[in-house]
């Protein structure tokens, strides 16, 4: 009976767990430093698109737009890197250039949720915080920040509540293994070169 209710479930919820396993696939080569990570990582930016568009979280959905376009960029300069240094080194991040993200995205929460507010999205505000941090992350993996993994803690544990609310529960899991990922990148990034690049 258990079996054959996951079976409809995982059928009936095709392109949710097509996203959640690109996804992890995409955020583990990511810990690697593998370049592989941003093609796997585009394919789970558009599908997760069209879960959250159809689950009404709208600032989720307008995040993967977002999220697209750093994956590109961090595609390109990722192999950039490769290119000019060898190996993908991690990048130190100023202070002053990680007050101004946070800063960011303190603002860009409070703009989301006023269009997600108009949009009668689900969970206005929590979901505008999370998708304006979730750039902030993004930005920082992009452009190698090891603090990236450090803010992915905090973004993806929010991220399993506001999922436990809205009762997706594949990709609920999916977050809490993020999580456990965050960690591990966080570890393997400090056992990698660091480049003299300073720039944000």
């Amino acid at each position: 009976m258990m079996v054959q209710w996951l079976w409809h479930y995982l059928v009936s919820n095709w392109v949710e767990v097509t996203g959640w396993s690109t996804t992890l696939v995409g955020i583990w080569l990511t810990t690697r430093r593998n370049l592989w990570c941003w093609p796997i990582t585009l394919v789970a930016d558009v599908i997760y698109l069209v879960v959250f568009y159809r689950a009404q979280l709208l600032s989720d959905a307008l995040l993967q737009v977002f999220f697209i376009v750093f994956t590109i960029y961090g595609w390109w300069n990722w192999a950039n890197g490769v290119r000019r240094e060898g190996t993908v080194r991690i990048a130190p991040l100023p202070i002053r250039n990680a007050a101004i993200a946070i800063v960011a995205g303190v603002a860009g929460t409070f703009v989301l949720a006023s269009i997600a507010m108009r949009l009668h999205a689900s969970l206005p505000y929590l979901d505008a915080a999370l998708a304006s941090f979730s750039l902030v992350a993004s930005w920082w993996d992009a452009r190698r920040h090891i603090a990236n993994w450090w803010l992915w803690i905090v973004v993806d544990t929010f991220y399993v509540v506001e999922y436990v609310l809205k009762s997706m529960w594949i990709t609920t899991v999916l977050y809490a293994l993020l999580i456990g990922l965050a960690v591990l990148g966080l570890r393997d990034w400090r056992r990698a070169p660091v480049t003299a690049q300073t720039a944000s």
